[in-house]
């Protein structure tokens, strides 16, 4: 056996029998290529050491390395193109396809791929604003970033990414695609989409992605205020609480909280704002996998919430996916919170990110999310309280709508023409329906004995 190939095999045979791993665990923000990956709370970061192996163990081990070797030493000696047999190359790419064999979530991240996650949960980088995972093994659009290419565009939540560059995606994994749609700003990518059996075909153009987590903050009508959560990243929780400061000054009693489309994110973010509705104690989410780490019990509010006792109503739809989800879920099964609109995409694995000694990475599913009440969100969703779904015309029209509202284009000195005066937010008006009625209930209860309100 090759002296370069055996010494590979010690070193490996070794890591596997010891279970040393040379690897820690780590709470990295996450990727929006998936895109955003859940990860658990920075202090369940502890190093997980695995049960020895058995001799039966050891030697089926071995039996399987030496398979390996002898394919490396076939394709060293007889592949055509000798500048792709180097071990490095061979491993990697052995690597690669052993993650992704195993599920659309798991990667092995190269060193660039793996710094990447780092840069974007500081909330910048640079793309085209999708957020993709696989659905029925085909690459999804999970939401489109907002006041990106992608969203100015009009691609769509629920879309089939089918060709990137004229390349078609069957065999790509979720990081082959999102290496293709990165590049520098200015530079531009054809992606090709399947959306109700229709084939369409966008060129965009690349842009500095910027992450901003809440938008659109509000007063409504009533005390009742309105926010959106876009993302979960690091500065989300600040920014809620700046909104939520600004919107009680006007006189806030209720509140609206957007998630539509808001692909995920940081799950240590999720659980900082989910800490703001509710009571010290209550469990936000619980994780369910093998590993030790992953059997910790429930994660619950450190803290009574500021906002323990304010009347919500949460906005989902099927662009509602990850660490969204967990927010959501838990503040429905409190019954802090009614959800209304469509089923979540129903995206609840977690994926812990896991470096290695030379720079490059794992991301590995190691556990399933589960809400405090049991449920599990992966591939089911989160069903809404008040059923309001809406046609992609008319999403499209709310879309319009809330951009002329929000960032309004200081050129015109017309008013809005009225396709987007005529969109109607029928999720937005049965949440603010419900609202009211609590209202009017809490008012009613607290009103002096024999007085009718």
């Amino acid at each position: 056996m090759n002296r370069t190939v055996f010494l590979f095999l010690f070193a490996v045979f070794g890591v596997l029998l010891s279970g040393a791993g040379g690897c820690r665990h780590v709470a990295p923000a996450p990727a929006p290529s998936e895109a955003f990956t859940n990860q658990p709370p920075p202090e369940e970061s502890a190093q997980q050491v695995p049960p020895a192996a058995s001799a039966e163990d050891e030697e089926e081990v071995y039996r399987q390395l030496r398979l390996l070797s002898r394919v490396m030493l076939v394709i060293r000696r007889d592949y055509v193109d000798e500048a792709k047999t180097g071990y490095k190359d061979l491993i990697h790419q052995a690597l690669a396809g052993m993650l992704q064999a195993l599920d659309p979530h798991s990667q092995f991240l190269e060193p660039e791929a793996y710094q990447g996650i780092r840069d974007e949960t500081q909330g910048e980088f640079g793309g085209v604003g999708i957020v993709i995972g696989v659905r029925d093994g085909v690459l999804t659009v999970i939401a489109p970033v907002e006041d990106t290419p992608a969203f100015r565009a009009g691609i769509h939540a629920g879309d089939k990414i089918i060709e990137i560059d004229g390349q078609k995606t069957e065999a790509f994994s979720v990081q082959d695609a999102v290496k293709r749609l990165r590049g520098e700003k200015g530079t531009s990518v054809r992606v090709r989409i399947l959306r109700d059996r229709e084939t369409l075909e966008f060129t965009l153009v690349r842009d500095t992605i910027k992450l901003t987590s809440v938008k659109g903050a509000r007063m409504l009508e009533d005390g009742i205020g309105y926010l959106r959560i876009t993302q979960f990243s690091e500065p989300t929780a600040d920014e809620l609480d700046e909104a939520l400061k600004k919107l009680s000054g006007q006189g806030l009693r209720a509140l609206v909280i957007d998630l539509r489309n808001n692909p995920g994110g940081l799950l240590s973010s999720a659980l900082a704002v989910s800490e703001r509705f509710l009571q010290k104690g209550d469990v936000i989410v619980a994780t369910r996998g093998r590993g030790l780490k992953d059997r910790q019990g429930p994660v619950r509010a450190r803290r009574r919430g500021t906002y323990a006792e304010l009347p919500l109503a949460v906005l989902i739809n099927r662009g509602t996916a990850s660490a969204a989800e967990i927010l959501a879920g838990a503040l429905q099964d409190h019954r802090r919170g009614i959800l209304a609109g469509e089923t979540s995409f129903g995206k609840g694995s977690v994926q812990s990110v896991i470096p290695m000694d030379d720079g490059t990475a794992l991301r590995l599913t190691t556990a399933m999310y589960y809400t405090p009440g049991g449920r599990l969100i992966h591939e089911k969703g989160l069903e809404p309280d008040i059923a309001a779904p809406l046609t992609t015309a008319e999403w499209q029209k709310v879309l319009m709508r809330r951009a002329q509202e929000e960032t309004p284009d200081p050129t015109r000195k017309e008013p809005p023409e009225a396709e987007g005066a005529e969109a109607v937010d029928v999720p937005l008006e049965r949440a603010v329906d419900a609202l009211k009625g609590i209202l009017i209930y809490r008012q009613g209860r607290s009103a002096p004995t024999g007085e009718t309100r």
